[in-house]
């Protein structure tokens, strides 16, 4: 599989395009795209690391992935599922490592609370159908913790604790259901999730610039998270997840202290992230090094749709909730005709092919406006980066939507 000279020029100049105005388009940006044999069929960076600095933004540049992270860790909670270690719908099990979660209230919409009923499994915690939700994208939850307030990024456990939006396994909300599966990974594992994942998961497919306590080396390649504001224009901001950025590395008990999310805590640089997304091209084994990460069968079930019975999961209005984290979104990704919307362990499936992926595509994204895809019937995956807030940026969605129609129009006309 190969893109033309002519293909991988109308990306470049699409990534060039997308920050020839870092004031108002973007301050820089990396766009990878892998094949099934592990290899880049492109990767390009364009723009500065950020507004505050003069530097080129390279491929060498290390993203904040956020929710990309969803997908390690769902790859790491299978490989305990294979190794019959976790179970994905035993209540009893998952409750006992996460005792906490029993005595879990749900918030009703009027404000008062009931008595949790069901047992939490980790397939509910996988798909998000386990009840728990994020500040910035409801309301109800976002009022719930006033005044003192929620920050899901603060790098402490303790907000993790909230109650559930629903009683498990009765609807579907995207929340912090995978930080509660990375949880319960460490306590089976007694390894933290970072620790887990470089020793399972990254170490063995070569990768060593991806990290939840990101090393010197990686902090001194980091890009510079960014705001839109209301006029359209950009200006730097404070990175939202500063607690693994700025713990000493060397210090073990502080680093211990640090809280391993495993909904949003990675660090990358996009070209390794997609190594991972290469492997699941070739239904778990690295194509590069020949390492099995996890069984076909196992990859299979992580793309089969989890939720049948809601079939329009992501269809209610996502509000504003938190305007500096996030755009209001009337949809996620939207398609004619409204067909049924599905979801795997840990991702979203496509159910559009409007750009040319196939409809057994998984994708998702990451909050400061990061999108990826992982196409195994046609064998192709990428990523889109960048460091902007809030999410759903118009500019950074062009961009993503522009690179993967143009590969895939690459891959027809090099048939």
């Amino acid at each position: 599989m190969t893109l033309s000279e002519q293909t991988r020029a109308n990306l470049r100049n699409l990534v060039e395009g997308s920050c020839s105005d870092p004031r108002v388009d973007l301050p820089g940006a990396t766009v990878v795209v892998v094949g099934k044999d592990g290899n880049d069929l492109f990767a390009h960076s364009a723009g500065k690391r950020g507004l505050a600095t003069n530097e080129d933004m390279t491929l060498d540049n290390v993203f904040w992935i956020a929710s990309c992270t969803k997908m390690l860790t769902g790859v790491a909670c299978m490989q305990l599922v294979e190794q019959g270690v976790l179970k994905l719908d035993d209540g009893k099990q998952l409750e006992d490592l996460c005792p906490e979660l029993k005595k879990l209230q749900v918030l009703l919409p009027d404000g008062r609370v009931q008595e949790k009923k069901n047992a939490i499994t980790l397939r509910m915690l996988l798909t998000h159908t386990a009840g728990f939700g994020y500040s910035f994208f409801n309301e109800r939850l976002r009022d719930w913790a006033f005044p003192v307030g929620l920050d899901e990024f603060s790098g402490r456990f303790e907000d993790m604790k909230m109650p559930l939006l629903f009683q498990p396994g009765e609807g579907w909300e995207y929340g912090t259901n995978i930080d509660w599966a990375g949880i319960a990974l460490e306590r089976v594992t007694g390894l933290t999730l970072n620790e887990y994942l470089q020793k399972h998961v990254l170490q063995p497919l070569g990768l060593n610039n991806m990290s939840m306590i990101p090393t010197p080396e990686m902090r001194a390649k980091l890009a510079y998270m960014h705001a839109r504001e209301k006029d359209g224009t950009l200006r730097p901001r404070d990175h939202l997840l500063r607690s693994p950025l700025v713990v000493n590395p060397n210090d073990s008990a502080a680093v211990k202290a640090v809280f391993n999310s495993g909904g949003a805590g990675m660090f990358a640089k996009p070209q390794e992230y997609c190594k991972v997304l290469a492997a699941l091209l070739n239904d778990g084994t690295c194509p590069r090094t020949g390492v099995k990460l996890l069984r076909k069968e196992t990859v299979d079930e992580m793309f089969r749709n989890q939720i049948p019975n809601f079939p329009n999961a992501s269809r209610q209005v996502i509000p504003d909730a938190k305007p500096d984290l996030t755009n209001r979104i009337p949809e996620l990704y939207p398609a004619a005709g409204n067909p049924p919307q599905g979801w795997g362990l840990t991702f979203m499936l496509a159910n559009s092919d409007a750009t040319g992926r196939s409809k057994t595509t998984g994708h998702w994204a990451g909050l400061p406006n990061l999108w990826w895809w992982c196409d195994r019937e046609n064998g192709v995956a990428g990523m889109v980066c960048t460091q902007i807030l809030p999410f759903a940026d118009a500019k950074v969605l062009g961009l993503w939507v522009g690179v993967e129609a143009e590969v895939y129009k690459g891959l027809r006309e090099s048939k």
